[in-house]
Formats: C-alpha cells, sequence, structure tokens
C-alpha cells in the first residue's frame, strides 16, 4: 500500500498576506522575519506594500519614508537579484505594522477585487530580462516618489503598485499598465519641470 502524495501548500495570494500582515499577532516583527515570510514573490510584495500607500493620504513626509526603502530594493530586482539584501542593521530593524494597518485594510478589498480577475497571462514580459526592466522603471519612480512635490506622488506609487501586483500574479496586463501609468507619471514629471524652468527663468530675467 503505497502512501498518498503530499499536497503541495497553497500560496497565499498577496490580500491575504497583507490581512496576515494586519492582524494582531504581527504587530512588532524585524523587517528580516517579514521578508522570509513573503519567501520567491519578496521584490513584487515589497513594491506593493512601499509604494501602495502613497495612494492614499498620509502625513507629510511619508512617501520620503516609505520610497528610501524602495530606492535600496529596485536597483537589487534590476541587477537580477532573485531575493532581496539588506544590511544587517535593516534585517533586525522592528516594524511597527499598527501605523500601516489601517491603510492596508482599506487597499486590502481593491487587491481581492483584482486578484479574482488577474491570472498568469504574457508572462514573456517576466523572465531575467523583463524582471530587470521592470526594476529598472521602478527605481526611476522611486526617485520620482521621494521628491517633495504636491500630488506628485500618486502616478509614482499607482505604477510600482501594480508592478508589485504584476510580479506576484506573473500578469502581463498588470505589467503594460504599470508602464502605462510610468510614463504619464514622467511626461507629467517633465511638463513639471518645464513650466518650473519658465517660471525660474522669467524671474531671473526680471531683475
Amino acid at each position: 500500500m503505497s502512501l498518498a502524495e503530499p499536497v503541495p501548500e497553497r500560496r497565499m495570494s498577496l490580500s491575504e498576506i497583507l490581512t496576515d500582515l494586519c492582524d494582531g499577532t504581527h504587530a512588532a516583527e524585524t523587517l528580516g522575519q517579514t521578508l522570509q515570510r513573503f519567501g520567491r514573490r519578496s521584490f513584487g510584495v515589497l513594491l506593493f506594500v512601499l509604494a501602495a500607500p502613497n495612494m492614499l493620504p498620509l502625513p507629510p513626509g511619508s512617501s520620503t519614508f516609505l520610497g528610501a526603502p524602495l530606492v535600496l530594493f529596485t536597483p537589487q530586482l534590476a541587477a537580477g537579484v532573485k531575493t532581496p539584501w539588506l544590511p544587517a542593521g535593516l534585517k533586525g530593524q522592528v516594524l511597527d505594522m499598527g501605523q500601516l494597518r489601517s491603510v492596508f485594510a482599506r487597499l486590502i478589498p481593491r487587491v481581492a477585487q483584482v486578484e479574482r480577475v488577474s491570472t498568469a497571462r504574457l508572462t514573456f514580459l517576466f523572465g531575467p530580462v523583463g524582471d530587470r526592466v521592470i526594476g529598472a522603471v521602478c527605481t526611476l519612480l522611486a526617485l520620482v516618489l521621494m521628491l517633495p512635490l504636491p500630488l506628485g506622488n500618486l502616478l509614482p506609487a499607482t505604477a510600482i503598485s501594480l508592478f508589485g501586483l504584476a510580479l506576484v500574479q506573473r500578469d502581463g496586463i498588470l505589467a503594460l499598465a504599470g508602464y502605462a501609468v510610468a510614463a504619464a507619471s514622467f511626461t507629467v514629471l517633465a511638463l513639471a519641470a518645464g513650466v518650473i524652468h519658465r517660471v525660474l527663468a522669467a524671474a531671473l530675467a526680471a531683475f
């Protein structure tokens, strides 16, 4: 009589991961412990967790606080690193999930809605090359996210969040949406830079 094969462990969806993070048992854990629970999808989850809160009203300076880790992680994705690397000091840093619990609670229903219609498709957009391209684009977006621009964090945060979801779901449609929002973000930034340049030029010419 042969033994039954073990049932493979079901992979948690991003909405389930966020729900797990928001429960009281994970009120205080180190960043290293959190990354271990994400597994191979660490980059995708991190992109979403660090970028998505910026789509909601947050206290001033929050985009810089959340964007700084993105500037550390996204170049690693662009370089082809398989799992995120953290300095020892950051690995032991304790995360206070209580501060972000209310934010994630508002995002979870939206993520669950996306997951119901999302599936692995257009997977040629991922892999060794595709993931690196996403990492390079997200690195530029993370730098924009840290700029102190009024409402300037909405588009880059949305784009990075879409890329995070795309990496978790391996959904090329979400990745294409991320590229479209990223292009809009860079266009708005270029227009804003042009306006600022003209205003400064006019002000200097007046003296």
